[in-house]
């Protein structure tokens, strides 16, 4: 549905809307841990075992994303 048309019709929010929402968020999610776990001053294996904890975390949220994006895609397409 295109953006004028969802700007026209009333009634409740478009739910390929709230899915490109959400993933978004995830998305933004995932930016900031992988950020936040290279900027980590602190050395050692237990520091590097959290550090790839911390990025499988990011890139669980970027696969979510990505499914909650392709899902809106396909809302539209019906």
């Amino acid at each position: 549905m295109s953006p004028a048309t969802r700007l026209r019709r009333p009634g409740p929010p478009d739910p390929a809307d709230g899915l490109r929402g959400h993933s978004a968020t995830l998305r933004a999610h995932a930016i900031r841990l992988h950020a936040a776990a290279e900027a980590l001053d602190w050395q050692g294996p237990q520091a590097d075992a959290f550090r790839a904890e911390v990025a499988a975390l990011a890139d669980r949220c970027a696969t979510a994303a990505n499914g909650l994006a392709a899902a809106a895609a396909q809302l539209e397409d019906e």
